[in-house]
């Protein structure tokens, strides 16, 4: 385990050095409070201080349009394979969406393997950046214990005022620190420095919601068919946005897309909606979640319930990218206090 520092006035200098050696993409404000992962060029595009983008990094992942593979017909039928893949540094990663990799890395590696999904994250370095204070009121990662660096990333960084103080998790993240000179050993100040940087979050982040992660499953499984999500379900405008933004939605719809020849195209992967009401429509025009409020029921135990009895885990990050983007104004933080005190 190996702890390094860098003057916090030499970050931007730093990742320009790693963004004329490679892709670099990097939190960048879009204005009026709206952030985005893009790629930069200089280290002063990147902003080091910012609320969830708009999209998580969940869309160099599992990009929204996606082509699996190609077909010819000209000549028989002719099909190859496609992944496509492109090497790159994320930089800027904050806890709550490496939590969301996290959950997308479980999905995909669970039979049958996605392999377009996994060799395509095998390109991608992560460099993560932590916060020290909430993003904002629709934050709830310490409720789902997140507000911490619990992995997933090659090289980590907190900030410490004048410096950053970066754990090097991989022998990828040793050699982005070897290179350019940036880096030191860190000491025992930086370490004590660090220790007082989580004491303060400690005090801080809590209490989100009045529940305890560990009530949140018998929450759950006492709700099934309690009046809530009807009256979420009448403000539901259907409209997705919630699936969108979630790091951890990995619903998608499978498309041909021909050439004008009709003869050759592609097959291609987009991302889907259970909030969409065609989505769980079968055969003979039948829906088993025609209703809205069966649909946001469905996606709220698709976050606290249903992975937890398969996978162990929540795949809710707490990152509140679905509150504050929802048309309707539904709060996951309002939802869970109102299930929780009928649970009560």
């Amino acid at each position: 385990m190996r702890y390094v520092t860098i003057p916090a006035d030499k970050m931007a200098d730093y990742i320009t050095a790693l963004a004329r050696r490679q892709k670099v993409v990097a939190p960048v404000e879009k204005g009026k409070g709206q952030f985005a992962f893009e790629p930069i060029s200089e280290g002063r595009e990147a902003t080091l201080t910012y609320i969830p983008t708009i999209l998580p990094p969940k869309k160099f992942f599992m990009p929204q349009y996606e082509t699996l593979l190609e077909y010819d017909l000209h000549e028989g039928q002719k099909m190859q394979a496609v992944v496509e893949l492109e090497e790159m540094v994320l930089f800027g990663v904050h806890t709550c969406d490496l939590a969301g990799i996290a959950c997308l890395n479980t999905v995909f590696s669970d039979r049958p393997k996605d392999l377009n999904y996994l060799i395509r994250k095998n390109k991608i370095v992560i460099i993560g950046l932590e916060c020290v204070a909430y993003c904002d009121e629709y934050a709830s990662c310490a409720l789902m214990n997140n507000h911490l660096p619990n992995g997933g990333y090659d090289l980590f960084l907190t900030p410490l005022g004048d410096r950053y103080i970066g754990h090097v998790n991989t022998y990828i993240g040793d050699s982005l620190v070897e290179e350019g000179g940036f880096f030191r050993d860190a000491t025992g100040a930086d370490f004590a420095a660090l220790e007082e940087v989580r004491r303060r979050k400690r005090e801080v982040f809590h209490d989100e919601v009045p529940i305890d992660l560990d009530e949140i499953p018998r929450i759950f499984a006492h709700s099934l068919r309690t009046t809530i999500w009807k009256e979420i379900g009448d403000r539901c405008l259907s409209c997705g946005n919630c699936t969108n933004v979630c790091p951890t939605c990995y619903c998608f719809d499978i498309v041909d897309k021909p050439n004008l020849d009709l003869k050759s195209g592609r097959r291609i992967r987009v991302w889907d909606s259970c909030q969409n009401e065609r989505f769980a429509k079968i055969a003979g025009g039948e829906s088993f979640r025609k209703e809205r409020s069966s649909r946001k029921r469905h996606r709220f135990f698709r976050k606290f319930r249903y992975p937890v009895d398969r996978f162990g885990k929540f795949f809710c990050t707490g990152c509140g990218r679905c509150s504050r983007t929802c048309m309707a104004r539904i709060n996951l933080k309002e939802t869970l206090a109102q299930l929780a005190r009928e649970y009560v």
